[in-house]
């Protein structure tokens, strides 16, 4: 079943999409905004570990060709290890949502958020970290959420 939920943010609208991709994810959703888009889906095994800790990765993928760039080369920068700003955002991620798991929770949980496509003026991070909590929300994980995230900057004075 697909929904879509939107709200007028900034003078822009933002959506959150589910049921038309990554169906086979505990759950999955797309946030636009702006000419930005990310795919956010979580998966986990249903067998706990015998760990004493919560299993969780969260993994923060940007990809060149997001903004509308394609090298002409092999760019070995892509196939690598991710850059600093993705793993900085992948802990942005992980960071408000590591303690809403219960804490006997031990099953293997992993969480992608990829940048589908990406204009100049919003920066995906912010809307990884909305569909990081929706796809939890939406899918079978335990989850004491949601959280919310935004990003206020100082122009001239004003807060925007």
């Amino acid at each position: 079943m697909e929904t879509v939920l939107k709200t007028e943010i900034g003078g822009r609208s933002l959506s959150i999409e589910t049921g038309k991709v990554a169906k086979q994810a505990s759950g999955s959703v797309v946030v636009k905004y702006g000419d930005t888009i990310v795919l956010v889906t979580v998966v986990s095994t249903k067998e706990k570990r015998p760990i004493d800790f919560l299993p969780l990765t969260v993994e923060y993928q940007e990809k060149i060709y997001a903004a509308g760039r394609i090298p002409g080369n092999y760019f070995r920068r892509e196939i690598g290890r991710p850059s600093e700003k993705e793993t900085l955002t992948a802990r942005l991620i992980d960071r408000p949502i590591r303690p809403l798991f219960p804490k006997e929770y031990r099953c293997e949980t992993q969480m992608i958020a990829t940048v589908l496509s990406m204009d100049q003026e919003n920066d995906p991070d912010i809307l990884a970290m909305i569909g990081a909590s929706a796809a939890l929300e939406i899918s079978d994980i335990p989850f004491a959420g949601p959280i919310a995230s935004v990003r206020v900057g100082r122009v001239d004075g004003q807060f925007k």
